[in-house]
């Protein structure tokens, strides 16, 4: 007989920049029966999941769907579809995640040239402008959204300048998908990847993405034509064939075209949740939903702001989706996030390389984003405060948020 217990993981209030809590409707969907792949009745979905992404990213992209694996599983397809050894590929880094676009590009076997600003800003679009004309790459991979600094890199004019000098640019949109304006197209963005668990409010395991017809071609420029073995080898000899076979985007086009060629068995309850996860993004609508972020967003920094807490970053440039807040002199920033988690069973984040032990990550971001939640969040980390000797005017950080929902705040954003 075993003595393993029954699951029953405990209910937290998630206020990370990711994983974020599901929508109750998208958890009822995972549990649905399963249907086979080429079922007819799933592969209407698998269309209706496309046409909501294309939606969602503000596109007439043909190409939307979503890769089985974590948001990183998207970024890595991407790159490893379009980078060819000895390439060269230019990264902008503002922030942790602009150093794992180098590392993939590099495992690809790229001549990657990277530069940096400092962390908690983010890029004058002609300093990257400027970089382009320089270095003449044939790719270029930014972060739209920073998690690990709270920054909001600006992309339309970066985006313009690729265009016009015929050079990729490849954008990771993980953390701002679904709940700040992605517009691809607009943009001039060639491939976006985004993520499931962040403002989508569907649990980690699927990376939608999208890319156009310039990305196409240059994938198809890569596809083995299998006549052979000697013409096979002879293309993985000239670097012409993609180094993967899980993420090699030009097959993965064929799976989700009308052929349905057979490349791996679909995740379909994963495909459920985004389905719905979409359904209800889009039934909300989308300047709704950036709109309730928005406005969430002013309540928690107002109430940072009222308890006397310093934000970190520029709040020019502020993610709207991650507020960084910077950790008072003398408190320990671990403690106070145990007893949140402990006591009021509120999970916030810390932070990565430089900024570990300095700030603290509040996320607001899709499910989780909510008036309930910002209000707790902010009542509980003024007790944890006060709990840990800190001074602070309490009760002002609750009524400094309830003034943004009634419409009598002046904070800047």
């Amino acid at each position: 007989m075993s003595n393993y217990k029954e699951l029953s993981p405990s209910l937290r209030t998630i206020m990370t920049p990711g994983p974020v809590e599901v929508d109750p409707r998208v958890l009822r969907a995972l549990s649905f029966p399963i249907l086979g792949q080429f079922d007819p009745e799933f592969t209407s979905l698998m269309n209706e999941t496309m046409a909501m992404l294309r939606e969602l990213y503000m596109t007439d992209n043909e190409w939307c769907y979503p890769v089985d694996g974590t948001s990183r599983s998207g970024i890595e397809a991407v790159l490893v579809s379009l980078i060819q050894p000895g390439d060269k590929v230019l990264v902008p880094i503002y922030g942790r995640f602009g150093h794992l676009l180098v590392e993939i590009s590099e495992r690809c076997g790229a001549e990657v040239i990277f530069f940096e600003t400092e962390w908690g800003t983010v890029f004058d679009p002609e300093e990257v402008i400027k970089a382009i004309h320089a270095h003449k790459p044939s790719l270029v991979a930014m972060v739209h959204g920073e998690t690990s600094t709270g920054q909001m890199q600006p992309l339309a004019e970066i985006g313009k300048a690729c265009r016009e000098l015929d050079v990729l640019l490849v954008v990771d949109a993980v953390a701002t998908i679904g709940g700040t304006p992605v517009e691809t197209d607009a943009w001039h963005l060639d491939a976006v990847m985004g993520g499931t668990q962040k403002c989508l409010s569907v649990p980690s395991g699927m990376a939608p993405l999208t890319y156009n017809s310039r990305v196409e071609k240059k994938l198809m420029s890569r596809k083995t034509v299998e006549r052979g073995l000697r013409d096979a080898t002879s293309a993985r000899a000239e670097g012409r064939t993609i180094a993967s076979n899980y993420f090699d985007l030009s097959q993965l086009q064929d799976y989700w075209s009308s052929a349905r060629l057979n490349h791996h068995t679909e995740a379909t309850s994963m495909l459920y949740g985004l389905h719905e996860g979409l359904r209800i993004l889009l039934q909300e609508g989308l300047d709704t939903r950036f709109q309730r972020h928005r406005i969430n967003e002013r309540a928690l920094v107002a109430g940072i702001q009222g308890m006397g807490l310093k934000l970190y970053g520029d709040m020019s440039s502020k993610l709207p989706v991650v507020t960084c807040i910077g950790i008072p002199d003398g408190i320990d920033g671990e403690s106070v996030r145990s007893m949140l988690l402990n006591d009021f069973s509120i999970e916030i984040a810390s932070s990565f390389g430089p900024l570990k032990g300095k700030i603290w990550r509040i996320g607001t971001m899709g499910f989780s984003c909510q008036r309930k939640n910002v209000l707790h969040v902010l009542g509980a980390l003024e007790a944890v405060l006060l709990r840990h000797r800190h001074a602070l005017p309490a009760g002002e950080a609750v009524q400094a948020a309830l003034d943004v929902y009634a419409g009598k705040e002046g904070v800047l954003c």
